[in-house]
């Protein structure tokens, strides 16, 4: 059975169907079905590729190459919601979004406003084996977000690296969500490869970041929700960026970092900072005495190791009310500067 845009097809005996999106206008339909092909399509200006109210169980499969019209707005370009959700790549596709058309070098803090790449709001779902390229700011955006599986995707912002080019650009941004696991991914970009805000029960394991500004949690503080517990960070490569590792809380924010792991973390050709860990920050930087009302707990750093280069710094802490910390790290190269205090006394200031 045959009609346009729907192939009807027999899976074990049960008549199924898989909905082939063509045209942008072909989506509101597609969203009926429980297997959507996006192919090969312009998603005009302004406009979201949105994909909710979907069924339980249905399957969203990317083929071809997916682009966008160009105007100043805030996006999100895709924004996909629901429960049992599965999105997927085929081999060969891509998802260009062109972003040099919006690029200043000022990103999210200033110049001409600058779309959102995804939105995520999924349960108990997956995304898996997404080629990106070159988003205008910030690419996932993974909020209010329940038992989610992000595996081998690919974020490909390098055509930023330039004057005037991209900022801001976070690989993956995590807010209110809880067992979340990011794993097997690629991000080149220029600013967070993760951050993580707020939420409980993350894995970020096995990628590869580079360009950017390293791993993070936070900044945590300012928001609803400024509660980061337990996240582990594991056999995880930065290179060639300004960071490394960060813990960022805000200046007289409140709320907690609580059982952090940053395990088997490999650092490769950091420019500015390997270590940052601060209870003072505000976007820019450090400023003044931290205040203490987001306290980091139960901090682990086991097997970090890496290079920075030597007009950089190996470690740079700053905070206040922090306690429990375990330090097993060998970052080399750089200077030692200060100030840097707040280590708790159980291992003393190691910078």
């Amino acid at each position: 059975m045959l009609r346009i845009g729907a192939l009807f097809f027999l899976i074990g005996g049960v008549l199924a169907s898989k909905f082939t999106v063509h045209e942008f206008e072909d989506v509101k339909e597609a969203c009926r079905h429980k297997n959507i092909v996006i192919s090969d399509i312009e998603v005009p200006a302004g406009q979201t590729l949105e994909f909710s109210g979907l069924k339980q169980g249905t399957n969203i499969t990317f083929v071809g190459k997916v682009t966008f019209g160009f105007t100043i707005w805030q996006g999100p370009l895709i924004r996909i919601s629901g429960k049992n959700i599965t999105v997927t790549g085929a081999p060969g596709h891509l998802i260009d979004c062109d972003g040099k058309r919006w690029w200043d070098g000022k990103g999210g803090n200033g110049g001409v406003k600058k779309p959102k790449f995804f939105f995520a709001r999924l349960t108990d779902s997956s995304i898996v084996n997404l080629n990106v390229k070159n988003t205008p700011v910030h690419a996932f955006s993974i909020n209010t977000c329940k038992n989610l599986l992000v595996s081998g995707i690919t974020i490909d912002n390098t055509d930023g690296d330039c004057a005037h080019g991209g900022h801001n650009t976070d690989g993956f941004d995590v807010g209110c969500s809880s067992n979340i696991t990011i794993k097997d991914c690629i991000v080149k970009n220029q600013d967070d490869c993760l951050a993580v805000n707020s939420g409980k029960d993350i894995v970020f394991e096995g990628n590869f970041c580079s360009g950017g500004h390293g791993i993070s949690i936070g900044s945590v503080g300012g928001r609803k929700d400024n509660v980061v517990e337990r996240v582990l960070l594991k056999n995880n490569i930065v290179a060639d960026s300004a960071n490394g590792i960060r813990v960022k809380t805000i200046l007289n924010a409140v709320g907690s970092v609580t059982n952090v792991t940053f395990e088997d973390i490999s650092l490769a050709n950091i420019r500015k900072h390997g270590i940052v860990i601060q209870g003072n920050y505000l976007n820019g930087g450090p400023r003044g005495e931290p205040t203490g009302g987001v306290p980091i707990r139960g901090l682990v750093l086991k097997d970090v190791r890496g290079v920075v280069n030597p007009t950089g710094t190996n470690v740079l802490v700053w905070v206040k009310n922090a306690s429990d910390w375990t330090w097993d790290a060998d970052v080399r190269g750089g200077q030692k500067v200060r100030p840097c205090q707040g280590f708790p006394d159980e291992v003393g200031n190691k910078c």
